[in-house]
């Protein structure tokens, strides 16, 4: 079954057409690639997603439920949680704190028993740090726990702003270019938990991703954006050899790839 559909999305900016017509389905169980060139759409397609922007015209469902105009924190309260192409975390905070912040939205009690630790406030603080504690076994960052989050390289900063993400306990995540600025080593790491959080969590994933190789490798679904438009999707392999796409990537037909 889909978890969330995009249908006919118009987005302009002025007189820039940022989004023409684009529609995607990704199943509960897929991750989902969308590739592209640099100012595709790619990122303000996940921003519609995210409630970022809102389209002009078009619809996003979750679960069937339109939430095309829905503010990014109401659909981040019906499971919808993200990484950002710049990382984005809490940089004189710890690792540990990080994660946490991450559960806020489903946070229950209110302001008074949050600030004197007491009844709803303690029982969540213990439950939400139990959580983040798995999170961080699972992403292998106990060692740096405790560390400021701007202290550590940026291999393990976008490890903790998946924890953070994860935090959520989302049904969707949008990944926008997780290994940006990362090593071949801390590329295949990050390639490994993101598959593990699909296989073993059951998260959907749309991924955003420039290289190739780790989108061929772990997509089971990739979408093509040029200038706004969708001109291609498929598996891996049929988008590989879609001469659209080599077009887009290399300005001429008949590269190969």
């Amino acid at each position: 079954m889909s978890i969330l559909k995009v249908q006919n999305v118009d987005l302009s900016f002025g007189g820039v057409q940022a989004l023409l017509n684009v529609s995607l389905e990704i199943n509960e169980a897929d991750i989902l690639a969308i590739i592209g060139p640099n100012g595709a759409g790619k990122t303000t397609l996940i921003n519609c997603i995210s409630g970022w922007y809102h389209p002009n015209s078009g619809q996003i469902l979750l679960d069937g439920q339109d939430i095309t105009q829905y503010p990014s924190h109401r659909i981040a309260t019906l499971g919808v949680a993200r990484t950002f192409q710049n990382i984005a975390l809490f940089r004189n905070m710890t690792v540990l704190d990080n994660i946490m912040s991450g559960a806020h939205v489903r946070m229950r009690s209110n302001f008074l028993s949050s600030g004197i630790f007491w009844g709803l406030g303690q029982k969540e603080e213990v439950r939400f740090r139990e959580q983040a504690e798995d999170l961080i076994d699972f992403l292998e960052i106990q060692h740096i726990r405790k560390a400021h989050a701007g202290a550590i390289p940026m291999g393990l900063q976008r490890r903790v702003e998946l924890g953070r993400a994860l935090a959520l306990q989302p049904k969707l995540l949008l990944l926008d270019e997780p290994m940006a600025g990362l090593n071949v080593e801390e590329k295949e790491d990050m390639a490994r938990f993101i598959l593990d959080v699909n296989e073993e969590r059951g998260v959907p994933i749309i991924l955003i991703e420039h290289d190739m190789g780790v989108v061929m490798d772990i997509s089971d679904q990739v979408i093509v954006l040029d200038q706004g438009r969708k001109i291609a999707e498929g598996t891996p392999d049929e988008v590989r050899s879609n001469p659209l796409v080599i077009e887009a990537y290399l300005g001429t037909k008949g590269h190969k790839t």
